[in-house]
């Protein structure tokens, strides 16, 4: 770590993340309805990790919304809508690429590529081909609370790849990814099918391959159930489950994983959300985890430079890594939206706490971050 990362200061930081000029949208229209947008975003943030004995600082891409860059086409088709989103994060050093070991940067690979998606939309509903998300893609992970910018179901984005240390002071070789998750759906190579909605209900099917990975051929395929709706009074709900398989080519074993979440927005800006799930593994050797996750949120219009977020929330977790371990991770953030530069500031605390029978030191992290949208 080089003293001038240990010196960046909060009004420095800002300064260089924030202090961009708002851009005009990038859309370009034809005369027969359809439009090319060219999008993307930046988000770099500032992470210090306590292993509770020493501490790492870093300036680094955020992993929680990685900076990425796309485009999307749309053209009418008669009845229809043909669609096409081709999108990329920029490979910049990542906050999944550090630990007490150093950073490891593995720049831009074709892991990197998020969309190379064709669909065709219709009264019928929609059928989608190419890389692209599974049906399972954001059902533990609905949530309606602006704070969810920075604190959502997904524990680990800024230190996943940080070793807990034992009380005696040595490293473990267990890492704050490995003792959690939330089993969200993935991104494949895959054909997928979404129904029309109905009373605000929709479902969609999938099955895919990780056509990214020259390692993997195993087969994916998934469900899902979506709800979405405002009630009188303006009170907003939405929710998801979905069920997932990995059917290893290997015949080692399938790995299923069932998944859910909801959240509720009040017109007074006070908001519940709530995550769960379970992972059955047939394959030798693998823990069954589950966990669950909830969080409250307020929100409003405090400031004029636009929208103010808070929120805490707690996961509980168990059979992570080890039959038996118990993982517990508490949060706390702020997040203030920036309108003239179309930006999200936010600061968070998260504390890791993990026992598989060895003691632990709490694994810490602190989040100053900007997220610029373009």
């Amino acid at each position: 770590m080089t003293p001038n990362i240990k010196k960046i200061s909060v009004a420095a930081f800002l300064t260089a993340t924030v202090a961009v000029p708002a851009a005009a949208e990038l859309k370009y229209e034809n005369n027969s309805g359809g439009y090319v947008l060219l999008y993307g975003q930046l988000n770099p943030a500032l992470i210090s990790v306590d292993d509770g004995q020493d501490t790492e600082t870093r300036v680094l891409d955020n992993d929680l919304s990685n900076s990425r860059v796309g485009l999307r086409l749309m053209q009418p088709f008669g009845q229809n809508e043909f669609t096409f989103r081709l999108e990329s994060a920029l490979g910049l050093p990542n906050s999944t690429e550090w630990n007490q070991n150093g950073t490891n940067f593995s720049g831009w690979t074709r892991d990197d590529i998020r969309f190379v998606d064709f669909a065709l939309k219709g009264s019928y509903g929609k059928f989608s081909a190419g890389q692209g998300s599974m049906a399972a893609d954001g059902a533990a992970e609905v949530d309606l609370s602006y704070v969810g910018t920075a604190l959502y179901s997904f524990t680990n984005d800024e230190n996943s790849g940080f070793f807990y240390r034992g009380t005696n002071g040595v490293l473990s070789g267990i890492t704050v990814g490995d003792s959690s998750s939330n089993f969200d759906g993935s991104r494949r190579g895959r054909v997928r099918y979404d129904t029309p909605t109905v009373n605000g209900f929709s479902a969609a099917f999938a099955y895919g391959q990780n056509i990214l990975s020259s390692s993997d051929d195993d087969d994916y395929y998934d469900v899902g159930v979506f709800y979405e709706n405002t009630f009188a009074g303006g009170v907003e709900f939405a929710a998801a489950v979905a069920y997932s398989v990995r059917e290893r080519d290997d015949n080692s074993g399938d790995r299923k994983d069932t998944i859910g979440s909801a959240s509720v927005l009040l017109p007074s800006g006070l908001g519940f959300t709530i995550a769960g799930g379970t992972r059955d593994d047939d394959r030798a050797g693998q823990t069954d985890p589950n966990y669950w996750y909830g969080k409250v949120s307020y929100e409003g219009n405090w400031v004029s430079w636009g929208k103010t977020g808070v929120g805490i929330d707690y996961y509980d977790g168990a059979d992570f890594e080890t039959n038996g371990s118990d993982t517990k991770a508490w949060g706390i953030a702020v997040v203030q939206k920036v309108e003239a530069i179309n930006t999200d500031v936010y600061l968070k605390y998260r504390n890791h706490d993990f026992d598989d029978g060895t003691s632990f030191e709490n694994n810490e992290a602190w989040v100053l971050g900007a997220r610029w949208k373009f």
